[in-house]
């Protein structure tokens, strides 16, 4: 991996969303495909992937669509059924579980591979390949095709219900990416300040856009090394409020779930260092805006974009 690449990448991010918004505009990607709202979909995929899928499945879920996201690796895939559609996502299209997964299912004509790379491994065990069209990530880091991987999951959506791509979701996504980008300067040394303590990093989001939490965790971890983790905001205050008792805790919140007040009740009542991304929230140092941040999807495909700028700047 290849730090300097890795900002280059990030700053690539407003251009490559425009491209991906033109090819959406030519032509629905899932056209023609076998998946329908009465499929059983699986969605399979490890690290970056699997938070993109495990976000989507559930917005499919949400309006009845038979949809699970399960890690590659796991022994206990879904059995498969003659409706069943396995969505297999992988930038790289060679990670090893993935492609094991599909191996241990052995039903191709079954298969629709999401991959970053034109005739990598995953595309030999697919009945169709869907290019995720993020480019080259020269960094070594699944940033751009982890956004990507959440637009074409967002136009697969579209797709079952008949409804518009999302085109003009996309360019407002550029657009506010590279606000952020073009900001920088004025935040990121007041965040990087803020959220780099002792006792790690931890970021939180409301379930319907998890993946930032994620995601975010692991540019960090991945990137410089550092120590992090993500968490849901409703299920913070089971299973992380303690460590605000005990540790120099660090808090990178994304706005807009209706369970911040729990957690700010605790992180208020304990000195808790807290910024927030994507809304304003009492008792932040920071509070990161952005163009379009009253809207759930923009927030989805561009808020992830906060951490993985601070991660570039500690590699």
């Amino acid at each position: 991996m290849d730090p300097r690449a890795f900002a280059d990448d990030l700053a690539a991010k407003p251009a490559a969303l425009m491209r991906c918004a033109e090819t959406l505009r030519a032509g629905d990607p899932w056209s023609g495909s076998a998946v329908t709202p009465q499929s059983h979909i699986v969605l399979l995929g490890m690290g970056s992937s699997h938070y993109a899928n495990s976000v989507a499945a559930a917005r499919l879920r949400a309006r009845g669509v038979n949809a699970v996201a399960e890690l590659a690796s796991s022994d206990l895939l879904p059995a498969l059924t003659p409706n069943t559609v396995i969505i297999a996502v992988s930038a790289s299209g060679g990670s090893t579980e993935t492609l094991d997964a599909l191996a241990r299912y052995q039903a191709p004509e079954q298969v629709i591979a999401l991959t970053n790379v034109a005739d990598s491994k995953i595309c030999g065990l697919a009945d169709r390949v869907i290019d995720m069209g993020a480019g080259v990530e020269a960094g070594g880091v699944a940033c751009r095709s982890f956004q990507h991987t959440l637009i074409l999951l967002l136009a697969l959506e579209a797709h079952l219900f008949d409804e518009s791509m999302p085109v003009e979701l996309v360019e407002r996504a550029s657009q506010a990416s590279a606000h952020l980008i073009d900001s920088a300067s004025d935040w990121l040394p007041v965040l990087r300040e803020a959220m780099i303590g002792p006792a790690g990093t931890h970021l939180v989001a409301p379930a319907r856009r998890l993946s930032s939490a994620q995601q975010g965790a692991l540019m960090l971890r991945e990137g410089p090394r550092l120590g992090a983790i993500g968490c849901e905001t409703g299920d913070w205050s089971h299973v992380d409020v303690y460590l605000t008792k005990t540790t120099d805790y660090r808090l990178l919140l994304f706005a807009g779930s209706r369970w911040e007040p729990e957690l700010l009740r605790w992180v208020n009542e304990r000195g808790t260092t807290l910024a927030s991304v994507s809304g304003d929230v009492e008792g932040s140092v920071l509070s990161i805006r952005y163009p379009g941040d009253d809207e759930d999807d923009v927030r989805l495909l561009v808020e992830v974009l906060v951490p993985e700028l601070l991660a570039s700047s500690l590699w």
